[in-house]
């Protein structure tokens, strides 16, 4: 969801929930660097990175930071009974890798699966 979709939803009284899985980077350029460039980092880190409750407050949203497994649930019960768009940011490890995966110049067929 981009920015311009959150005012949409707020002006429709749209209710969606993004979960925002947040890793402070540019997660996929850095994902690359790790797997295809012998792990030469530049340029990823976002350390000016925006607090999105903020964002999605400033929207008219409700804006939620779950930073367990047990605040995420709470954070969703609470965005199901909402009648509002609800952002609910999970920051999460920026080492974190995710799969499935494609590298550059491939393919979807060429895509990189879970072991």
């Amino acid at each position: 969801m981009t920015e311009n979709s959150l005012a949409v939803s707020v002006l429709d009284n749209l209710p969606v929930i993004v979960l925002l899985m947040n890793n402070f980077s540019l997660g996929m350029v850095a994902q690359w660097q790790r797997t295809f460039y012998d792990r030469r980092m530049m340029g990823i880190d976002l350390k000016n990175c925006p607090d999105y409750v903020k964002v999605a407050e400033a929207y008219g949203a409700q804006g939620i930071r779950a930073e367990s497994i047990d605040e995420v649930g709470k954070a969703v019960q609470t965005a199901l009974k909402s009648n509002v768009a609800t952002v609910i940011d999970i920051p999460i490890d920026p080492q974190e890798d995710v799969l499935p995966f494609v590298a550059p110049g491939t393919s979807l067929k060429d895509m990189i699966l879970p072991s």
